[in-house]
């Protein structure tokens, strides 16, 4: 809001103007229930306009077989439908490719709110609308009120019925029309039982439930404020753009300001009732002055729960600012209180309430006859008021200590410095009240001890009479300027340190690992806030209430019924009654309980963790509190909102981060699944198949058979099963490394003597292979487990033999390298491509060689990562290594 210069247009009105240029227009013809002729206007004044020689065309009109809307179609030409096969039937719905591509003048578009069938490109009405309006077609659409987004709870309570289909609001404030269809609820009846409406047997339904008298006058009463709203906006918005001071006698708003501390209840209620009485909104306004020392967070709070739409603002001027604002916002009404200022203000006519009367006379003002309405709370000090103005007589006796000590030896008109030192630093540490007792104090200890004739009051000489009239002005321009300076650091060291708390719970938030330790990190904040016992509260996790009976909603048992995930300290847990309050706080997204307006009785208090997800506010949890302090602690409220408003978002975050490494985690056993399963499909079935036909061809052709040939069908056997054991053997240990069941038996291991018998093993495995050792001796032992390593070495050693070349080289390795063990496998196979090489040790994973090679399972490498990694040690892996081929696996354990 342009509230610097209210001559000047408002540019954020100008912007908004702007904005709805090169965009079609958007006409709505609103109305209270069906049947009020929304439809029939729109035609009509569509033909009007057709046979005017507009080009205006029907995009789709709902006619429910209604004789008087067929009639008012008229010659208006229409667009074809498109249809659309859904579920062996055929729909007919709106072409939106077809109006974009004929583009016409005005284009209707009956029934705002429908749902489009699947497979269309918005899954709602209105988002084709918003389409057509950004192609620069204008649009005329009608809707009932009951289908904006806002009033669909108010309808429902007012009907009983739950209206699925909704219309975003900002849509219909979009809108460049709203003309509203009425007639009154009896006329509407009568359409209905002559079958206007509805057919005989869909009328009787309808008036039994929807349509009653008196939830059509409620309807229409509804549709009358959303268009008085609308057309209350559009006036607002055309003062903004032409720089038009209001208000404009042409409805009530009642402003009411608000003062710091517990004054600001008596006027917001007293605004809160002329509201009321004058069916008038209700705003809400405080001014937060530089050296301002009250609390104006009651109040606001207070405002948001009266339903005041409050709003805060810094300004120096306090009448101009409060005057801006009331014009800007069009109010009839300032609602303020008495307030107790200094008789000098008074005396001179100084006061809020008299500057307001002289320069507002286009305003009502009401004053709330309260002198505590606008009286600025003190300070909390700390020192007690009688300790306070103990300040006074003992600093005015330190200085008269100091005077002493300096008679004789500077001049007595100099000890004036010393008192005004005095003076200072009593309205620093107390105030300027004090201050200014302090000053008198000290001029008569001065005059009386220092000043010739002394040991009396008089003053003797001129000189001494001006130095006392400047020790007078000087004294009361410190004290009340140095009291202001000293507030103005106190309530700057108290923003200082919220801010600083702010910032430490802000760190201590993000640095939690899990969702629990965050829980319970919100909770010791707050009850180490309130001094008391603090609880969290989240809704029933949405898998828990998927196995609830069928009679309950997932929705309404996740929003009915929160659960306690934390307390502080540990066995802090709301009873039955405090229980009711927070069904009703996370329900309806509320402060609930002790100190609140809804089940104050209750010996909590719980207060909402808000977060906006698809632009609406959303109840996250609740946190509770049991304070031990009766009375409010406003510090401890500041400290809670910010509180509330941190862990929301950590709490969010958290959320979000969970659903995302869920993502990650269900993608991860997606592609595990998929490789099982095509690991299962060929080095399972090609052992069986193998078996099977050995099997077969013994049992059938057995005796005719030579006994080589039956030798060589029952080795297949043998070598066939000793594979698929292995294979099966392989699936084992990867599942018990992911459970993390292999633990080591750790013992002093040779690892030359272990790493040349696996290759001695190797080369028996492959006849005819021969593995080249480069194995030094006396190498340090290393604690490792013998059978694990054994099963890494040969599960390596086979992998290279596999991949090396059939006349080519296999080496082996022993070093040690820093604190390190290092084994060192190397083959001379075709490599691993680059891009392979991160996903190596992958389970069921193989790299695409060019190279014909032994089948395999793809666990080997991810078998021996796991037995690798529950030793302590590393493996990894580098291809290509010499001249574009071979690759080398590298074994690191700690010495």
């Amino acid at each position: 809001m342009n509230t610097a210069d209210p001559e000047r247009p408002d540019p954020d009105a100008l912007a908004e103007l702007a904005a709805r240029e090169g965009r079609g227009r958007l006409k709505v013809f609103l109305g209270a229930a069906p049947g009020v002729g929304k439809t029939v206007e729109m035609l009509t004044e569509g033909r009007r306009l057709h046979e005017s020689g507009r080009d205006v065309l029907i995009g789709l009109v709902e006619t429910h077989g209604r004789a008087e809307t067929e009639a008012a179609i008229g010659a208006l030409p229409r667009l074809p439908l498109h249809a659309i096969a859904y579920r062996g039937q055929v729909l007919h719905e709106f072409d939106l490719d077809a109006a974009l591509e004929q583009r016409p003048g005005i284009l209707l578009l009956d029934e705002l709110a429908h749902t489009n069938a699947p497979g269309s490109r918005h899954a709602k009405r209105w988002q084709d609308v918003e389409e057509l309006r950004d192609a620069g077609i204008e649009v005329w659409t009608t809707m009932n009120v009951q289908h904006l987004e806002s009033s669909a709870e108010a309808v429902a309570r007012v009907t009983g019925v739950r209206v699925a289909e909704t219309v975003p609001d900002a849509v219909l404030k979009g809108a460049d029309a709203v003309e509203l269809v009425d007639i009154p609820p009896a006329e509407l009846l009568e359409r209905m039982r002559a079958g206007k409406i509805y057919r005989p047997e869909q009328a009787e339904r309808a008036l039994r439930g929807f349509f009653k008298e008196g939830a059509l006058a409620a309807l229409r009463e509804l549709a009358l404020r959303r268009t008085a709203d609308r057309v209350d906006a559009d006036v607002t918005s055309w003062m903004r753009r032409n720089a038009v001071a209001g208000p404009w006698p042409v409805g009530d708003r009642v402003l009411a300001l608000i003062p710091g501390g517990a004054a600001a209840e008596p006027v917001l209620q007293q605004a809160r009732r002329l509201a009321d009485a004058l069916h008038a909104p209700l705003l809400a306004l405080h001014v937060e002055q530089p050296g301002q020392e009250s609390d104006p967070g009651p109040g606001i709070a207070l405002a948001q729960q009266l339903g005041a739409e409050t709003e805060v603002t810094t300004a120096t001027d306090l009448p101009t600012a409060i005057l801006i604002h009331a014009r800007a916002r069009r109010a009839t009404h300032i609602i303020l209180g008495r307030g107790d200022p200094p008789w000098w203000r008074r005396a001179l006519g100084q006061t809020l309430i008299a500057a307001l009367t002289r320069q507002a006379p286009e305003f009502t003002v009401q004053v709330v006859p309260s002198q505590a309405a606008a009286r600025v709370a003190p300070m909390p000090r700390h020192l007690p008021s009688w300790a306070a103005w103990l300040v006074v007589p003992l600093l005015v006796g330190a200085a008269t200590l100091v005077c002493s000590a300096l008679d004789g030896m500077v001049p007595d008109a100099a000890f004036g410095m010393v008192y005004l030192a005095a003076i200072v630093a009593i309205a620093a540490i107390v105030g300027p009240l004090h201050a200014g007792v302090g000053a008198v104090l000290a001029f008569l200890v001065w005059n009386f001890l220092f000043l010739p004739p002394r040991y009396t009051l008089t003053i003797a000489s001129a000189q001494d009479v001006l130095g006392a009239v400047v020790f007078g002005a000087v004294a009361a321009l410190l004290a009340g300027t140095t009291g202001r300076l000293g507030r103005n650091v106190r309530s700057a060291a108290l923003r200082l340190a919220a801010l600083r708390r702010l910032t430490a719970l802000s760190r201590r938030l993000n640095a939690q690992a899990s969702m629990a330790e965050l829980q319970m990190a919100v909770v010791e904040e707050a009850a180490r806030i309130i001094g008391g016992p603090a609880c969290l509260l989240l809704p029933l996790d949405e898998a828990l209430a998927a196995t609830l009976p069928g009679q309950f909603t997932r929705d309404a048992v996740l929003q009915a019924e929160p659960v306690l995930r934390a307390a502080s300290p540990a066995d802090a847990t709301p009873d039955d009654g405090a229980m009711a309050a927070a069904r009703w706080a996370l329900a309806n997204g509320r402060p609930a309980g002790r100190g609140t307006a809804t089940l104050p009785t209750s010996a909590w208090r719980f207060l909402p963790l808000t977060a906006v997800r698809d632009g609406e506010a959303v109840a996250l949890g609740l946190l509770g509190m049991r304070p031990e302090a009766e009375a409010p602690d406003p510090e401890a409220d500041r400290a809670i909102e910010a509180l509330l408003d941190q862990a929301a978002v950590a709490l969010e975050r958290a959320r979000l981060a969970d659903i995302a490494a869920n993502a990650r985690a269900r993608g991860q056993t997606e592609a595990l699944r998929t490789a099982l399963l095509t690991s299962l499909g060929h080095d399972l079935r090609t052992p069986l198949t193998t078996i099977r036909g050995a099997a077969e061809t013994l049992r059938t052709a057995g005796a005719a058979l030579s006994e080589a040939t039956r030798a060589d069908l029952l080795a297949s056997i043998e070598e066939e099963a000793t594979r698929l054991a292995r294979w099966m053997s392989a699936i084992l240990d990867i599942v018990r490394l992911e459970a993390g069941q292999v633990v080591p038996r750790r013992e002093p291991v040779d690892v030359v003597q272990a790493l040349d018998e696996a290759a001695a093993h190797a080369e028996q495995a492959h006849p005819g292979r021969r593995i080249l050792r480069d194995l030094p001796t006396g190498l340090q032992r290393a604690l490792l487990d013998p059978a694990l390593l054994d099963r890494v070495l040969e599960n390596v050693l086979d992998n290279a033999l596999k991949y090396s070349r059939p006349n080519g080289a296999v080496r082996v390795a022993a070093r040690r390298e820093g604190t390190d063990m290092l084994l060192v496998v190397e083959d001379d196979g075709p490599g691993i491509p680059a891009e392979d090489l991160p996903r190596i040790f992958d389970a069921f994973f193989r790299a695409a060689r060019t190279d014909s090679i032994a089948a395999g399972s793809g666990l080997g490498l991810s078998i021996c990562r796991g037995l690798v990694g529950a030793m302590g040690g590393r493996i990894a892996a580098d291809s290509p290594i010499t001249a574009g081929r071979g690759t080398r696996i590298s074994l690191r354990f700690p010495a």
